[in-house]
């Protein structure tokens, strides 16, 4: 039931396989069909907890980066209700902006304000030549009507709905040309709407690498202009999340070199802050869960940079001075650096420089989120699996850090993180008689495995039965010899 995970052995072998795109562990594989069942149910929760935090996360992400809602553009409160919105005044919205009247900019932030209805959002695509309308605005020549025209793009690049983004189709030559305006503002509004159209629609995702997306996106994160770079990061990681990534949009950003530009952004202390390096990590993430080469994330510092950054974010969090939505940057950082781990063996050498500020930065994140981010308590605890998975001096470092007491505290809690941390006792475990000892001396051991054989989880109370006998094992062996 042991799996083979990077040289060594990670007890037992658990890593999930595609998660809407993104692969944790590709080393290793189960071993035994009398814990499939267990697992399947672990991957199954891991499952709908990414997608429930990459919700989040988008939701996160529109609501900071459109214009605040229900302000018209004189200042003045304007409330939408959907039930009150018909299709007349739609349309009369419409024609407005079609005929060019007076009040055409008027007109056009009444529509971005109606346009954040999904009802209203199908009403206006419905209508005949309306996409093209829209566009030959977001080209005027006056800057003020284009950028209300780009709003109202970007309300309806909102939708969830796949077939309105193909009908904003035609806008993305225009898009991808305006990256290159002077406006940073514009620049920054223009891959908003690139990202949230790519991320419902392969066609759409298609057509963009066709017209040069990569190239452009490569461009932009080089921008001198953090919320530019910011907003590249983010279009990219939509383009990344594709079931095709693999295959059609990876090779591309390798080729165009852009992966030593995103690590050199996993940086909270650099001018472009945190929120940056969130959308940095999740790019590298899709990128090293594909089965890129390594070698070759590696070789461009990625492995470093995920440890130094990890290990100021564990300080800053013992210090209080970090900001909100740190999970966010942690739980991708985690997940790249255990997937190197994983499948390099070098990886795990430049760990070992860092090995003690390390363990104490994911002791930190897994009691500190535990309560309110457990999906980053599991992740840093996965994170250890894979780092003490067949590496005696990690496993020492735990014990010197005197760490275990406190993953010894979790062992009660379920939702995935007791196994975890009962994979952890049995890596240790594996390392032989002198860590087998270290184990049976601490006090709450044997306490806590002897309530998890009382549990109603298989799992859980087979790893529990596997702890013990390891111990009891090397502790007999010991005996035998004296």
């Amino acid at each position: 039931f042991r799996a083979t995970l990077a040289g060594g052995r990670r007890w037992p072998g658990l890593a999930d396989t595609e998660t809407e795109g993104m692969i944790r562990g590709r080393g290793a594989q189960m071993r035994s069909r009398n814990r499939a069942c267990g697992v399947e149910e672990i991957k199954a929760r891991r499952r709908q907890q990414e997608r429930d935090l990459r919700k989040a996360r988008k939701e996160k992400q529109l609501v900071s980066k459109r214009l605040p809602r229900g302000l018209q553009g004189d200042g003045e409160e304007m409330e939408i209700r959907e039930t009150l919105i018909t299709q007349e005044e739609v349309l009369q919205l419409y024609r407005r902006i079609q005929h060019g009247s007076d009040d055409r900019l008027a007109a056009l932030r009444s529509l971005r304000q109606v346009l954040q209805l999904k009802k209203s959002q199908q009403m206006f695509v419905g209508f005949e030549n309306s996409i093209h309308v829209l566009i030959g605005l977001f080209t005027s020549n006056l800057a003020v009507v284009q950028l209300e025209a780009a709003q109202c793009l970007l309300e309806l690049s909102h939708s969830d709905d796949p077939s309105i983004s193909l009908v904003c189709l035609p806008a993305t030559p225009y898009l991808l040309t305006y990256l290159s305006g002077q406006s940073a503002k514009f620049t920054e509004l223009c891959l908003y709407i690139l990202g949230n159209l790519a991320a419902e629609n392969e066609t759409v995702r298609n057509q963009l690498l066709v017209q040069g997306v990569i190239q452009a996106l490569a461009i932009c994160l080089q921008s001198p202009h953090g919320a530019v770079v910011e907003a590249a990061a983010y279009s990219l990681s939509q383009m990344l999340q594709a079931k095709e990534a693999g295959e059609k949009i990876i090779p591309a950003v390798l080729e165009a070199n852009l992966t030593p530009h995103l690590i050199r952004l996993l940086d909270v202390d650099s001018e472009f802050g945190m929120q940056t390096a969130v959308e940095c990590a999740w790019c590298l993430h899709y990128i090293v869960s594909s089965g890129v080469n390594s070698e070759c994330m590696i070789s461009q510092g990625l492995v470093c940079q995920a440890v130094i950054l990890l290990i100021a974010l564990g300080r800053a969090i013992e210090s209080g001075t970090t900001t909100d939505g740190v999970e966010l940057l942690i739980y991708p950082v985690a997940r790249c650096l255990g997937n190197l781990i994983a499948s390099n063996g070098t990886a795990r050498s430049k760990v070992l420089v860092h090995d003690g500020d390390l363990l104490r930065a994911l002791s930190t994140f897994v009691s500190g989120f535990l309560q309110s981010r457990p999906f980053v308590t599991r992740e840093c605890l996965w994170l250890l699996n894979n780092l003490t998975a067949g590496d005696e001096q990690f496993c020492s470092a735990i014990f010197c850090l005197n760490l275990l007491p406190a993953f010894l505290q979790l062992i009660p809690f379920s939702g995935g993180i007791n196994t975890l941390v009962l994979m952890l006792l049995g890596n240790i475990a594996e390392m032989g008689l002198e860590c087998c000892e270290k184990l049976r001396q601490q006090t709450d051991i044997f306490p806590a495995l002897c309530t998890t054989l009382r549990t109603a989880d298989p799992e859980a109370v087979r790893l529990a039965l596997e702890v013990l006998n390891r111990i009891l094992s090397h502790c007999q062996q010991s005996l035998q010899c004296r």
